[in-house]
């Protein structure tokens, strides 16, 4: 079951929409929404490298901490608008059965808050990385790569779709990245109402087929559909077309089967999907 849902926040912009997605999730699933604050370590707002007198950096170090509080209080604010838009109570801990959330604040950098508390998460929420701006992808990259958790990655809508988790798509290539994806996306996919699995062409050599996963899927009491198309451009692409043809509001799939820093460089299905998507994908590596 899920359970708990962990949400990182900072001041990007991003918070609203991404709390939007998490917040329809808790409600579906009444879970626990975890929203931590990353709170910036004035030491880590210091220009690295410059020597600077002690009353400087003193003086830097107090103007850092008076901006903390200022965002860490707007921030807040926002939460609780938002929890009470979505009628999440807030408490200061889990209330089981209930969808609920809470807000803490940690000292630290996105990242590193995400790999302490993100590994006893059922799904961790992020969003969708901004390249223009630099902005989002060692988030991500944290939370795939140093959990081992299914990670929501979500638009920058800040509406998300009324039934989501209602209609999906799974991509599967019969590799270990998308049989992982199935296993630990379990209970998002037994709660979808209408499944469907999406196919380009052959599956991986010695890997388990489109109809094996249909059969798996049956025998745990949810049927599915298959769904094959031609490939285009690029795969990644592909699944987010098919996906969006077929009405879905959200897509499973198994991340960066090649190394991230691979696709990144030349580009891979992955990495097209996390640059493009204009819908909820679930990424599991």
């Amino acid at each position: 079951m899920i359970r708990k849902i962990l949400l990182p926040v900072r001041g990007d912009g991003k918070s609203e929409a991404v709390f939007s997605h998490a917040a329809k999730l808790a409600r579906r699933y009444e879970a626990h929404l975890a929203v931590s604050y990353c709170r910036a370590r004035p030491e880590d707002m210091l220009p690295f490298g410059v020597p600077l007198p002690g009353y400087m950096r003193d003086a830097l170090k107090t103007q850092a901490e008076q901006l903390a509080d200022a965002e860490e209080e707007k921030l807040k604010s926002e939460f609780l608008a938002l929890a009470a838009h979505y009628d999440l109570a807030v408490t200061g801990k889990p209330d089981i059965g209930k969808a609920c959330a809470s807000w803490t604040a940690l000292s630290g950098k996105q990242v590193d808050v995400i790999k302490q508390f993100g590994r006893l998460a059922d799904l961790i929420c992020v969003a969708k990385p901004d390249r223009d701006r630099n902005l989002g992808a060692n988030t991500l990259k944290s939370a795939l790569f140093h959990t081992g958790r299914p990670v929501l990655m979500c638009p920058s809508a800040t509406n998300p779709p009324a039934t989501l988790g209602e209609n999906i798509t799974i991509a599967w290539n019969g590799s270990t990245e998308a049989a992982r994806a199935v296993a630990l996306c379990d209970n998002i996919i037994a709660s979808a109402g209408t499944i469907t699995v999406l196919s380009a062409g052959a599956d991986e050599i010695h890997g388990s087929t489109a109809a094996d996963l249909l059969d798996y899927l049956a025998f745990r009491g949810k049927k599915a559909s298959l769904h094959r198309f031609e490939i285009g451009s690029k795969v990644g692409f592909d699944l987010l077309a098919e996906s969006a043809k077929l009405g879905a509001d959200l897509m499973i799939m198994g991340a960066y089967g090649d190394s991230h820093e691979r696709e990144t460089l030349f580009g891979g299905n992955t990495q097209a999907v996390v640059d493009s998507a204009e819908m909820p994908v679930v990424l599991v590596h």
